[in-house]
């Protein structure tokens, strides 16, 4: 089986950099897999992604050796089979609260007799190779989002789950989770204090953690920090933001305003 060179360097405390990618589109996928991120995740729950562009993604990131991950939309475990059958190498779970919930994400993604998967691996097998039924329990990586109050108040059950590999924190919903907005995140001791914890928690059950960004600056804070698992961006966000960077600068010749874009 192919191996998931990224899951093999959270269990040895290496750290990894990946890249979101919310368009639903296999072209951008590609662009971003040559990139040269560690791992790419197409975002089921946010982004402007379904099953038939998880289909047409995944083969589009083999081009490369980039890990592809999907974060389903919900803690449910038919989809996340769908999308290990289809080729993801892990999946990120959101709004985890509790083991059990932690167990169910597990129980999606391990085989019997440490889960509940169906047999089924369809594409999986051209992408991983033949074998790949029996190696993937311990190369599919479970990662679950804990984001909320509860989530939070149950991090070390979470994290000490058997079969949890990595817990992702999404800040901006743990934001509203601590009785702040996520505007507030940056400024708040108390969020700051949050993410620590999870951190630490997640490094004393020897499991990787990780979180999402979208700056270079927290990246390098959270890398700095000690995480494995780190979102550098979306490609949405580096299209937009390069445009904007450079449509300002090429206004200045002109003299001219931008162009109302809307609200």
């Amino acid at each position: 089986m192919r191996p998931n060179h990224v899951l093999r360097a959270w269990r040895e405390g290496k750290q990894t950099i990946g890249g979101w990618l919310s368009v639903g589109n296999a072209y951008t996928a590609e662009q971003m897999a040559h990139a040269g991120f560690d791992w790419l995740c197409l975002d089921m729950q946010h982004g402007m992604v379904d099953y038939d562009d998880v289909r047409h993604m995944l083969p589009a990131i083999s081009t490369t050796t980039v890990v592809p991950i999907v974060r389903v939309p919900w803690n449910d475990p038919w989809i996340a089979m769908k999308v290990l059958d289809a080729g993801a190498y892990g999946v990120i779970v959101p709004l985890v609260n509790n083991r059990d919930e932690a167990a169910r994400a597990v129980s999606a993604c391990r085989y019997p007799p440490e889960g509940i998967r169906s047999f089924g691996p369809n594409r999986v097998m051209l992408y991983s190779g033949r074998d790949y039924a029996e190696h993937a329990n311990r190369e599919i990586a479970c990662i679950v989002m804990i984001e909320t109050a509860d989530g939070l108040k149950n991090v070390d059950e979470i994290a000490r789950t058997p079969g949890v590999d990595c817990v992702y924190i999404g800040p901006a919903d743990l934001a509203y989770g601590i009785g702040i907005t996520p505007l507030q995140m940056g400024q708040s001791k108390e969020h700051a204090e949050a993410v620590k914890r999870i951190r630490e928690c997640c490094h004393n059950a020897g499991i990787a953690v990780g979180i999402h960004t979208g700056s270079l600056e927290q990246t390098q804070i959270y890398l700095r920090d000690g995480f494995n698992m780190v979102t550098l961006g979306s490609e949405a966000g580096f299209m937009t933001r390069l445009a904007r960077q450079e449509l300002a600068a090429a206004r200045k010749e002109t003299h001219t305003e931008a162009v109302p874009t809307g609200y």
